[in-house]
């Protein structure tokens, strides 16, 4: 392909990405599926061209015009999620000095009185979550307060504050990527499928979601494996750990690993960050009240999933109502069952194993859960670039087909786009651990 051809398809490929992105992001309501998903469509398509047509390529270009598509959205007020509003009422109440944990939003603003805080009685307005203690781990309280500090408030400050902040540690999660990708052999333009994105960087960057924080963190713990500096990949993990709690289910596979099973100070120096994270829900009843939030979402919401909707029409066919609260039990026990056996199964011998396992120990948690919203794929989707499975990355493009919902007064979700999504799913899991030998779980 003629060289200055190239450039310049490769520059209208680049231009249509941040073309879509901007639209997206300043334009796009969730509701306005047919909009939203014909724009995504293209963005992944424009993705694949990237990956493709293009065998060498400069990363610095590559590196900046990630960051230009994530700028772009600098200044959008998220459209697909509200979550960035209840970030930014818990960070101002803890730079009031009060704690996010102790009172609901409704009674907080009652006591307090609407005229003594005009922003906060409009940030209530705007909240998805006014009659739940809040579920964000303290790690996030301490980013939620930065960004009160920075907006002064004034929300569009809060939301550019978050946003400069999630973007540096996307180019961290950049460059540990590359490092990484370089230590173990792996292909160097896999990377252009996490940086590249468009889910990625619609949720992270526009959406304000932290789960790209999750993903440094892991990564960094990786890295200081491979380092064989045991004790600081604890801690990161720790810290991975008290930014979403998540990662706290990949313990059986450290405990799988001989590497960090006998590695005390890997094991003290989780401890000791895991302590630190959480240590602000000992002050009263903080942690009963967060507890109570996470119960709370875990046995009644849900949205966007596989295998619970399934088993909850058997249970409306034989219960005849909705048997979430104890389903939602169920799967749960399943899935700590089945993150045991295939981590003693597997019994990792290297980090690249390690890694295969930790995607695999994702997927199924993911696969259980009555609630899968598209950001939550994103530190699987991560880690799994490091191994041959391209299971989270069909799955960052079917994610989309969830935003249907919204389209709707009462959330409905569609059965065609949940089959289409989930068979495709379905098709590629298949293919990955089952006619793949190197990954394969028959051979288990």
């Amino acid at each position: 392909m003629n060289s200055r051809f190239s450039i310049g398809l490769l520059v209208l490929i680049w231009l249509l990405m941040l073309i879509g992105i901007y639209h997206l992001g300043y334009f796009a309501k969730r509701v306005d599926f047919n909009l939203l998903f014909p724009v995504f469509f293209g963005l992944f398509i424009c993705l694949l061209l990237f990956k493709f047509l293009f065998k060498e390529f400069s990363w610095t270009w590559i590196f900046i015009g990630g960051i230009v598509l994530r700028l772009s959205l600098l200044m959008a007020i998220p459209f697909w999620s509200e979550d960035y509003v209840r970030f930014l009422w818990d960070g101002e109440l803890v730079r009031m000095y009060f704690n996010p944990y102790l009172d609901l939003p409704t009674h907080f603003l009652q006591t307090l009185g609407d005229a003594q805080n005009p922003y906060l009685a409009n940030l209530l307005d705007l909240m998805n979550s006014p009659n739940y203690f809040s579920v964000y781990p303290p790690l996030n309280q301490g980013i939620f307060y930065l960004a009160a500090l920075g907006a002064d408030r004034n929300p569009w400050q809060g939301v550019i504050v978050i946003r400069i902040l999630i973007v540096m540690s996307e180019i961290g999660v950049f460059f540990l990527l590359k490092k990484l990708f370089q230590a173990f052999s792996i292909p160097s333009n896999r990377l252009i499928f996490y940086w590249l994105n468009p889910l990625v960087i619609l949720e992270l960057t526009g959406n304000l979601h932290f789960e790209g924080f999750v993903l440094l963190s892991l990564l960094l713990a990786v890295y200081l494996l491979w380092r064989s500096r045991l004790a600081s990949a604890g801690f990161f993990w720790g810290i991975a750990v008290g930014i979403k709690l998540l990662p706290l289910m990949l313990v059986p596979a450290f405990l799988a690993f001989t590497k960090t099973r006998k590695s005390n100070g890997f094991w003290i120096a989780s401890f000791v960050a895991i302590l630190i994270s959480f240590a602000w829900l000992l002050i009263g009843d903080s942690w009963v009240n967060f507890l109570q939030s996470l119960k709370l979402y875990q046995g009644k919401f849900e949205f966007n999933a596989s295998i619970y909707y399934l088993l909850r029409e058997v249970g409306f066919w034989i219960k005849g109502y909705n048997t979430i609260a104890t389903l939602s039990k169920i799967l749960s026990g399943i899935t700590l069952i089945s993150i045991l056996y295939f981590s003693w199964k597997r019994r990792p011998e290297s980090i690249p194993e390690l890694v295969d396992l930790w995607v695999l120990i994702y997927l199924i948690y993911l696969v259980l859960q009555p609630v899968v919203h598209p950001w939550y794929i994103i530190p699987a989707f991560g880690l799994s670039l490091m191994t041959t499975g391209r299971t989270f990355l069909v799955w960052t493009f079917a994610a989309i087909l969830s935003y249907q919902a919204y389209g709707n007064s009462n959330f409905e979700e569609s059965a065609v786009l949940l089959i289409l999504e989930y068979g495709l799913l379905s098709t590629v899991i298949f293919s990955d651990y089952f006619l793949r030998k190197r990954n394969s779980i028959l051979q288990l």
